[in-house]
């Protein structure tokens, strides 16, 4: 059944898109439901005795020790008697059976370069590299650093890791020499693995003359191996002599074979660095058997994966989506994955449904600010195409508003697919709240329910579970597999980022709220609440409004400072480009949140910007838009797609 367009503020527990016609092409084994409900401990052995390949089967579930009152740090262990690969699981599990000439990766460029790699080629390539590695010198425990485009060596590279026990840590390739230098000195990487460069809008990104200049000030790094893209002749690209090395050079050099390398349960996989609000980024180490048993699970529950599909998720690789769902996740399902290296416009606004209709993408997986940007281009270039190969979307990154969510169901998906919006955090390492499509009915703007072995409440500053409908403190209640274990180098930083303010529950860091069916509406950062004359007001439920007016694209709402309220709300806004500017329109967008919601609500400033601040991950930085409006030192800007729009962003403010 197929419900009516609503208002953003009528979204309850009764509206539902039920697509009766949709039908799993996985059929869940068990009830997850009653088996979570039990003993979630055993709950999750189970899984990871049925989605992963072991060399020593573990037989112990979990050993957890809670913080006690912040005193004592908490400390976890999942499957501690266990024994694994990544790598095997990922790539060699699946050469023995009839997937090892099956396409794993299917990867084209943004100049149009195709390369199509099945898993016995990744096999040989993972292999190779291994070995790379440690004719190198890097051993279990050392630190690799990534600094590539979306390219199919990435994966081979970090798999290679995976391979030898070696930890990895991707840093994005958009990322500044500044912002590299942090993370491979943080880390203490011995090796630096770059290109000569990457694509993006038709440019040349130099991630070699960057590597370079990072590494001015890294000591730690002793080897850096290149890959020649040929996006520059050989002879110009700076080597320096003694470190440097082309990497088809080195994999000529090495023998075919490398076996896996037994790897305990909890034996670390990678670091992964997110930005703080303030001081260095946070380095996440997330380790090997329960990581990989949180997305391999996941990815088949949540994504319904089969062998037939073609998926596609549009993240980096440089972030934890493109980690758990564009490489170990969906390679340990066997999958067939699309990679893109390039942008969504270029060269015309058209290229990502291009891309589906030339490949028959079957699940797309992307962020509600991508979303938000092809409805500001308008439905003619999706028109374009044929996208009825789709048969899943997916919703990753941020809460997705009901009208974006319903543009993308309707636009895209025809109607016909649903949509998974997905809630989890680089800290959880795999998706936690999601709906199982074909069984979970869904709300357009609800991540819907937990997943299988996750229990989530919302709580109160007391820490009492608030009543349906309230907002509260997203907390998950025990631990789970995926978790990361500590920030690298900084444990305390860890407990008290995650488990001082309700001990003994992870504390997202997310708003949230739960109808009286159970399923959670996220409402973004605990921060981005505004406080205004003693009310609470959610900036993502000001957005959603905002929103819904049809000359708006896309909208961030802040607080500013008010000597009399406290604060009021400031918006920032994109305008759709069909619609027409005109004097009045501040007033207009101000008087509309005021008929929705209340005179409380009401803007006291409206800017209208051709973009928004945002990472590179796609995810809108409200807190450097705060900045902005407050006339303070902006924060750490290292994450940003285009560091030009703060800029043009702090002279419009001035100038109003």
């Amino acid at each position: 059944m197929e419900q009516e367009k609503r208002s953003a503020l009528d979204f309850s527990s009764d509206v539902v898109i039920q697509l009766d016609h949709w039908q799993r092409r996985t059929p869940l084994q068990i009830d997850f439901r009653d088996s979570a409900q039990g003993n979630h401990a055993q709950f999750w052995l189970h899984i990871a005795q049925q989605y992963l390949t072991w060399i020593v089967p573990p037989t112990r579930a979990l050993r957890w020790q809670p913080p006690q009152s912040g005193s004592k740090p908490p400390w976890v262990e999942w499957f501690g008697d266990g024994e694994l690969n990544v790598a095997e699981n990922c790539v060699d599990r699946h050469i023995r059976t009839w997937r090892r000439n099956k396409a794993a990766i299917i990867w084209e460029s943004e100049p149009g370069d195709v390369r199509v790699l099945t898993y016995f080629d990744l096999y040989r390539q993972v292999q190779r590299f291994a070995n790379v590695l440690l004719g190198l010198g890097v051993r279990k425990g050392d630190r690799v650093t990534i600094y590539l485009p979306m390219i199919p060596e990435a994966a081979v590279a970090m798999l290679a890791c995976a391979r030898i026990g070696a930890i990895h840590s991707v840093v994005f390739g958009g990322f500044s020499a500044e912002a590299l230098r942090e993370r491979i000195n943080d880390s203490q990487s011995s090796v630096l693995i770059t290109a000569d460069g990457g694509w993006r809008r038709g440019s040349i990104v130099p991630l070699k003359r960057n590597a370079d200049q990072a590494l001015e000030q890294c000591p730690s790094v002793r080897h850096v191996v290149v890959i020649h893209r040929g996006v520059e002749d050989a002879t110009h690209v700076p080597m320096q002599s003694g470190r440097d090395q082309w990497w088809h050079r080195l994999m000529e050099e090495v023998p075919p074979s490398c076996p896996p390398e037994p790897m305990e349960s909890e034996d670390p996989l990678f670091i992964l660095y997110t930005s703080g609000t303030t001081g260095k980024p946070k380095g996440q180490l997330h380790t090997t058997a329960g990581y990989l048993t949180g997305v391999a699970a996941t990815t088949q529950w949540v994504f319904d994966l089969a062998d037939e599909d073609v998926y596609w998720c549009t993240a980096d690789i440089g972030w934890i989506t493109g980690h758990s769902y564009v490489i170990y996740g969906p390679l340990a399902n066997g999958a067939t994955v699309f990679m893109y290296e390039g942008a969504p416009d270029y060269p015309d606004r058209d290229r990502w449904w291009a891309l589906v209709e030339k490949y028959g993408v079957t699940i797309l997986y992307t962020a509600p600010t991508a979303i938000r940007t092809m409805m500001r281009w308008g439905e003619e270039y999706v028109r374009r195409h044929n996208l009825e190969s789709l048969r899943l979307l997916g919703s990753v990154g941020e809460p997705i508003n009901p009208e974006a969510w319903l543009w993308y169901w309707e636009n895209i998906g025809g109607k016909r697919c649903p949509v998974v919006d997905t809630w989890w955090q680089t800290e959880t390492g795999c998706i936690v709240i999601a709906p199982l499509p074909g069984i979970t009915p869904l709300k357009p703007g609800s991540a819907t329910r937990p997943l299988p072995g996750f229990r989530a409440s919302v709580l109160d500053d007391s820490g009492d579970r608030v009543t349906p409908g309230r907002r509260g403190y997203l907390v998950l209640e025990h631990p789970w597999p995926a978790m990361s274990r500590t920030i690298w180098g900084d444990h305390a930083r860890y407990v008290e980022t995650y488990w001082s303010r309700f001990p003994g529950k992870y504390f997202t860091g997310d708003a949230a709220t739960c109808d009286r069916d159970g399923y959670y509406w996220l409402l973004g950062r605990t921060d981005d609440v505004l406080n205004v004359a003693g009310h609470r007001l959610s900036t993502m439920e000001l957005e959603s409004i905002l929103v819904e007016h049809p000359a708006v694209a896309e909208a961030a709402v802040i607080g500013r400072t008010d000597a009399v309220k406290g604060q009021v709300p400031v918006a920032f806004i994109t305008v759709r480009e069909s619609f027409p500017m005109h004097a009045g329109l501040a007033d207009e967008l101000k008087d509309y949140v005021v008929e929705r919601i209340g005179a409380l609500a009401r803007p006291a400033e409206v800017h209208f910007t051709a973009e928004l601040p945002k990472t590179r991950s796609g995810k809108i930085m409200r807190r450097l838009l705060r900045d902005i409006a407050e006339g303070h030192v902006l924060g750490d800007t290292t994450t940003l797609a285009d560091p030009g729009v703060v800029k043009h962003l702090v002279q419009l403010y001035r100038e109003e």
